[in-house]
């Protein structure tokens, strides 16, 4: 079909929701390294992982092999509220650069929840209630995977308990509060409502937290109360399975039309968005079937995959949780109090963090400045005002739709707008104020945080 044959958003038809999940893990020829217990440094077992998770996200968890996972009928008919989401070209951005490039967004944020979140918290919610469970704990940087949550449990009537970073509880009280209108209890993290959030509170006074710190605290509520599952809105293995409907929507939806991506952009924070993205795609290149060019875009302040190290680490701040193999700047990290929202973690994805060691994607650090100035002129042409999460992936569309201006390229270029920014009215009042600063971590801040690092044998 010819370009100009191509509507401004492409739908799906609800019989073409993806009925499977799909594990790229099956088609990784060097698979992510498995967790491990930080008491003996072997690989978790399904038995060691159950008292924390719910019993199916573990076996979920630890599957490599199996490529296609089946969704449940349920959660199936919960998705057909919300989804399939649209595939949207962005002509008036197009034209506003001038630029020969095609520019293409997969838009998550037309849920209450406003992201994409809500794909894998409804997955979760569905295997606690199956499992028999009174609720669950979790943390939230931005409120997004804290809100999505909240709405999923409130539909299978579980408990839901969400243990929000400081920063962002201070800076998006509304968020706060759609969490709570859905039954949700919210603490800012860190607190003294925990042994391990006291003992964070002491050794960094005046802290204002971070995803790390949130974590510890939501595990350990979880495992000190009968009934109760953590369950985490990113990074595992288990999430970015849910999020791959992202990217098969959206993969289904290019070939329908016959356009095939040059360029895939995500932003990266602990990578389910990226991961559900870019999975059927990688698919396709890790077994020679296409090519494509992935960017993983994480804010300069809290670098990962730039500036991190491929290490074991614990996945929290409180030291309380396996270990995963990732890109890491060290579970005692503690970002600035900057408006990235939920891109504030430590380290990445063990399935994404093994892909970028293979050479399979790239990834680039970009300022929160530039990534506001970028959602400021997506917004006045493409009419949705974005995430900032989400901004960080339109900053690096641009600079590669300006790339195609400058050298007359026609490449086809798409990225994920993970959701909408309207409660992060204070993240723009800043940068509209000139009062927003760009922050930098030094050479010297990260060692710090590298000095943390677990010593794990060599020889795993």
């Amino acid at each position: 079909m010819a370009n100009k044959e191509i509507p401004y958003k492409i739908y799906l038809e609800e019989s073409e929701l993806p009925r499977q999940w799909y594990n790229v893990r099956a088609h990784m020829k060097n698979k992510p390294a498995p967790l491990l217990n930080p008491a003996t440094y072997k690989p978790m077992t399904a038995e060691e992982l159950e008292p924390v998770f719910c019993r199916e996200l573990v076996q979920q968890e630890l599957n490599d092999t199996d490529p296609w996972i089946d969704i449940p009928e349920e959660i199936v008919n919960f998705y057909k509220m919300y989804r399939p989401s649209p595939l949207v070209r962005a002509y008036c951005l197009e034209k506003k650069l001038g630029t020969p490039a095609k520019i293409y967004y997969k838009f998550e944020g037309n849920n209450t929840s406003g992201s994409h979140k809500l794909n894998s918290a409804i997955a979760q919610a569905y295997y606690a209630k199956k499992q028999g469970l009174k609720g669950v704990t979790t943390e939230t940087g931005a409120g997004q995977w804290g809100t999505a949550l909240s709405m999923a449990c409130a539909y299978f009537d579980l408990d839901c308990k969400v243990y929000m970073v400081k920063v962002s509880y201070e800076q998006k009280p509304f968020r706060r509060e759609v969490m709570r209108t859905y039954g949700a209890t919210v603490t800012p993290s860190p607190s003294d409502t925990t042994e391990v959030g006291r003992k964070i509170l002491a050794e960094h006074p005046g802290t204002t937290g971070s995803l790390g710190c949130a974590i510890s605290e939501a595990v350990e509520a979880a495992t000190s109360q009968e009934g109760y599952r953590y369950v985490l809105g990113s990074v595992l293995n288990q999430v970015l399975l849910h999020q791959t409907v992202i990217g098969l929507e959206t993969k289904t939806a290019m070939d329908k039309y016959g356009i095939k991506p040059d360029i895939i952009i995500g932003c990266a924070g602990g990578g389910s968005n990226l991961g559900g993205l870019i999975s059927p795609f990688m698919g396709e290149k890790l077994q020679g079937k296409a090519d494509y060019q992935f960017i993983a875009v994480e804010p300069a302040s809290c670098p990962s995959f730039t500036r991190g190290k491929f290490a074991y680490d614990f996945c929290d701040t409180g030291m309380i949780c396996p270990l995963a193999k990732m890109y890491t700047l060290g579970s005692g990290f503690i970002p600035s109090a900057n408006h990235a929202g939920g891109l504030r973690y430590h380290g990445m994805s063990s399935i994404l963090s093994q892909l970028y060691h293979d050479g399979l994607m790239e990834a680039r650090a970009v300022e929160q400045t530039s990534v506001f100035q970028a959602a400021e002129q997506f917004a006045r042409v493409e009419g949705i005002l974005p995430a900032p999460e989400s901004s960080h992936a339109i900053r690096v569309a641009i600079d590669e739709a300006l790339k195609c201006k400058e050298t007359g390229e026609e490449k086809t270029i798409l990225f994920g707008l993970t959701g909408t920014g309207y409660f992060d009215m204070v993240a723009y009042e800043k940068y509209n104020n000139g009062e927003m600063s760009d922050y930098i971590p030094t050479d010297k801040d990260l060692e710090a945080g590298f000095a943390g690092l677990p010593k794990v044998p060599e020889n795993l």
